[in-house]
């Protein structure tokens, strides 16, 4: 019997033959290479890495996506993806749930044999890692995306687990055929890993389409309002904004802080609806749930803020950027990749909100500034973070990994 003997091609798929020279009975048979995505949310795969999913289809590649799916598969598929459904708890960590996760990895990587397997966020990057090497896949990237709570707490738990993962991930998954995506260049040496080493990439965002954030000029005051653009956790600092914005306005400032974002009950460090309702009742203060609009957010809006503890590269920033808003963002990495201090923002320290206090004072009462700081946030936005420039990078990084099948 002959097997068939596939020859990698970037830009228009694979050739597939069969041994010996092509005949009329056995000709070429034409083939997509494969590009599989482990992502846990459906949610958060088309709220950020979309982009990516179009990079590899202008590759050449077929890209499914496995993940846990609630209500936007048909959005996936509409793109061209095809859609694996993958059950999985992502705040679990009970060995036979992260046993069952992986074994279900391994199944899919078996049936779907992708050329390349992508995974998405530290858990993914773990399990899917695992699953990879288990079921002998090839290329291998992996992109630990924010880092989350194992790397914003500090608790003994947290200090023995980021020790495991750190190894793990930074050596163990190292080989000549796996690359670290990372969108910031403080991430990589936490793996141990050289930001300018040819195993990692990095790549700023998932990148955000110019077209659809049109700079207009900021609305009338006052008041001056702030936009925090978020998923209501914790971590992100919301209660600091909330706390900062009261203390601004009892210092005379003519401020109002708008939420735009949902909580999330799969995470632990999520505020409830009560939480939020709660602070509603405070002058100034207004919580909207989620938008499926934040371009209109940022046009209605005079300032965009984030007091996140830790970020990977926050995308509500690089939007804001996009529309030309000043920033007031927490001095952390992922922030400080978006925002340089005194340029297209203002940088305070985590969880200070005097300072936040401060800065949201600042920029209100002066509308040249925030018009010098919109503009400069616009002009960097255009320069590292659009769509296209995240696509050529994945691009390039998908050509040198298929290269690596050969």
């Amino acid at each position: 019997m002959l097997h068939p003997r596939r020859i990698p091609f970037i830009g228009n798929g694979t050739f597939v033959e069969a041994k010996g020279e092509p005949s009329s009975i056995n000709p070429p048979v034409f083939l997509m290479p494969k590009l599989l995505f482990f992502v846990t949310e459906d949610w958060w795969f088309c709220q950020h890495f979309l982009p990516m999913a179009r990079a590899a289809q202008a590759a050449g590649f077929e890209v499914t996506v496995a993940t846990r799916v609630h209500e936007h598969a048909d959005r996936i598929a509409a793109e061209g993806c095809r859609v694996i459904a993958l059950a999985q708890d992502r705040r679990s960590v009970d060995p036979g749930e992260v046993t069952s996760v992986v074994a279900r990895m391994i199944r899919i990587l078996r049936k779907e044999r992708p050329d390349i397997v992508h995974c998405v966020g530290l858990r993914c990057v773990v399990l899917g890692g695992l699953a990879a090497r288990l079921a002998g896949a090839g290329a291998l990237v992996l992109a630990p995306t924010g880092l989350g709570h194992l790397w914003v707490e500090n608790g003994v738990i947290e200090r023995i687990l980021r020790r495991i993962v750190r190894a793990f991930v930074g050596r163990w998954l190292r080989s000549s055929r796996t690359r670290y995506l990372f969108e910031n260049s403080e991430d990589p040496r936490e793996f141990g890993l050289d930001p300018v080493g040819s195993d990692v990439t990095l790549v700023r965002g998932a990148g955000v389409d110019p077209k659809q954030f049109v700079v207009v000029p900021e609305p009338s005051t006052p008041p001056v309002k702030v936009a925090v653009v978020s998923r209501m956790l914790k971590p992100k600092g919301i209660a600091e904004a909330v706390a900062a914005t009261c203390r601004a306005r009892a210092h005379g400032a003519l401020i109002e802080l708008h939420l735009f974002g949902a909580p999330d009950p799969s995470n632990r460090t999520s505020y409830t609806e009560a939480d939020l309702r709660a602070w509603s009742t405070e002058p100034g203060i207004h919580w909207h749930g989620s938008t499926r609009d934040v371009a209109r957010v940022y046009r209605e809006h005079h300032i965009a803020m984030l007091l996140s503890y830790r970020e990977g590269l926050p995308r509500a920033l690089v939007e804001a950027s996009a529309a030309g808003r000043p920033i007031i963002a927490t001095d952390v990495t992922g922030c400080r990749e978006i925002v340089r201090d005194g340029r297209e923002g203002l940088l305070v320290p985590p969880r200070d909100i005097e300072a936040t206090a401060q800065a949201l004072s600042t920029l209100a009462a002066d509308a040249h500034l925030r018009a010098r700081m919109g503009a400069a946030a616009h002009a960097r936005f255009q320069k590292h973070f659009t769509e296209d420039a995240i696509k050529a990078t994945m691009i390039e990084l998908y050509k040198v990994l298929i290269g690596l099948r050969m």
